[in-house]
């Protein structure tokens, strides 16, 4: 190997060597810093691609997830309004088969006339009060029912269906004017709360279902979400334990390189001894 002043060829190879060592040792640093392993589209472009997808569909799925959470708060309210009417109606019907007693004297009908009118009154207040966030399925306010998204292609729907527990209506055939003063009044009333009564039950036995339904929708949300980003953090998360061990490798090999070049630097020194 001929000596040169001009050209050193060592230290040019170790200098590239050094340049190699102290990009690998950048790379590992991100790795730690960020606790990715594919940070941007440069360090795998197909891998990145992919992960964003699949970001996107979290997203999705984070927005359904919060939608089903709005639908299960509407709907436990509108059960629990309905539950209270129903036990309600219980009340009422005891007021009913009172009044049929043919002993009483006009003031204890009177008395069952006053309180069964004012538990008709409490009926009618809780429908109009059962509502969360603006939403109401007790009343005639939405015919078709309450629908919220049940994927993240916005494809599918879950449905509340509207129960109208208004008086006077299907369910409850009981309207506000219903009295219990007279016998006559008493049986007529008699009949259509028995017949209330089994409705509502049947239209709480629905609105049951439906949120057993969206409650079990709700937790497999939750479950392909979790599923989604631990494929994401497969494809894009470091070996942090892998990284560390590399970093410390790279760091001594670093320092090896450095010393290398140095040494590479001093061959021209050689040249001056020749001419002493």
């Amino acid at each position: 190997m001929s000596l040169t002043i001009i050209t050193n060829k060592a230290a040019m190879s170790s200098l590239q060597n050094l340049n190699v060592t102290t990009g690998n040792l950048e790379e590992v640093q991100g790795r730690l810093g960020t606790g990715l392993r594919i940070a941007t589209s440069k360090d795998n472009s197909a891998i990145w691609a992919i992960a964003q997808n699949q970001r996107a569909d979290m997203g999705g799925l984070a927005a359904v997830r919060l939608g089903l959470d709005r639908a299960q708060s509407i709907g436990d309210t509108a059960l629990s309004a309905g539950q209270t009417i129903a036990d309600l109606l219980v009340k009422m019907k005891e007021r009913v088969v009172a009044a049929q007693d043919v002993s009483l004297n006009i003031v204890s009908r009177q008395a069952l006339e006053e309180d069964f009118s004012a538990l008709l009154r409490q009926v009618a207040q809780v429908v109009r009060d059962a509502a969360f966030d603006g939403t109401k399925l007790l009343d005639d306010s939405l015919p078709g029912g309450a629908r919220f998204l049940a994927d993240a292609e916005g494809s599918s729907f879950i449905t509340l269906s509207n129960q109208d527990l208004r008086l006077g209506q299907a369910i409850i055939t009981l309207s506000l004017g219903s009295s219990i003063l007279t016998l006559s009044n008493a049986a007529g009333s008699l009949s259509r709360l028995n017949a209330s009564i089994d409705n509502v039950s049947l239209a709480l036995a629905e609105m049951g279902a439906q949120l057993k339904q969206l409650e079990q929708h709700n937790t497999f949300v939750g479950k392909l979400t979790d599923s989604v980003e631990a494929g994401v953090g497969n494809l894009v998360d470091a070996d942090l334990a892998k990284e560390s061990a590399r970093l410390q490798a790279l760091t001594v090999h670093q320092q090896l390189g450095a010393q290398a070049l140095a040494i590479a630097n001093q061959a021209p020194q050689i040249i001056l001894s020749l001419f002493r």
